[in-house]
């Protein structure tokens, strides 16, 4: 799927704010693993824009088959390609409105630390669930379960997969002690004090990690443009998620 290049911040501004009044707010569908991100982000984009941001967080299956149908979302931010890309060959998305925004990488997360935990050893894992987004709709859990099973891990493991809705319900199911790992996103365990990364799954034992933002409408402009900003950046980097190239 093409996508369109960044455009500066302060043009962009300009162009869309210049000659007519900007909408009041702006409602931005994203990917549940970007909500501490985007609530940190929120002050400093309404000041920038002139408008208010309405937030909506959940698994980037749920917020494209919603956009699908009609709701009324002026920006989406997916947590992988896939789901943008269903939506543009639906026409709900045009390609040149859409760009890849961050990147992120895979962990696996609990509360204490287990020095003796391995990924090439399923026996090493003990006892306890592993929660995780659902592994046929919600990008982390696609992420982990191709991950588990480019590294053996799945078929001894799945048995005690929890599957969410998305990837903070499973970050907070180890959080509050209730499933003893987590396959979730960097920038999830970032967002939580109560539980700390184990070990890093390898970049090659699944696919890269893309977070591609659409603007829907004319509307969502100005914040589309924030977003891409240097000053956005500087928030999504301090919260673990990753500086991507553009793709062609």
């Amino acid at each position: 799927m093409a996508r369109a290049g960044k455009w500066g911040l302060a043009a962009v501004l300009a162009v869309v704010l210049s000659g007519a009044t900007a909408a009041e707010t702006v409602t931005v569908f994203a990917a549940a693993s970007l909500k501490t991100a985007l609530d940190s982000l929120k002050p400093e984009a309404e000041a920038a824009t002139g408008q208010e941001l309405r937030l909506v967080y959940a698994g980037s299956s749920a917020l494209a088959r919603q956009i699908e149908q009609g709701a009324p979302a002026d920006i989406f931010i997916s947590a992988n390609v896939e789901w943008m890309d269903h939506l543009q060959e639906r026409g709900r998305v045009e390609a040149a409105q859409s760009v890849d925004l961050l990147g992120n990488s895979l962990v696996l997360i609990g509360r204490e630390a287990e020095p003796d935990l391995h990924l090439g050893d399923a026996a090493r894992f003990g006892e306890g669930r592993i929660a995780m987004g659902l592994t046929k709709a919600v990008p982390a859990g696609i992420y982990g379960r191709a991950a588990l099973e480019r590294l053996g891990l799945w078929e001894p493991l799945k048995a005690r997969v929890v599957e969410t809705d998305n990837v903070r319900a499973a970050l907070a199911l180890v959080a509050r002690g209730e499933a003893r790992y987590g396959i979730v996103y960097a920038s999830d365990a970032v967002a939580e004090p109560k539980v700390q990364v184990l070990l890093s799954f390898p970049e090659d034992s699944h696919r890269p990690i893309v977070y591609p933002a659409a603007r829907l409408t004319q509307n969502g402009a100005a914040t589309f443009a924030f977003l891409q900003s240097e000053a956005a950046w500087a928030q999504f980097a301090a919260q673990g998620f990753l500086r991507i190239e553009a793709r062609p």
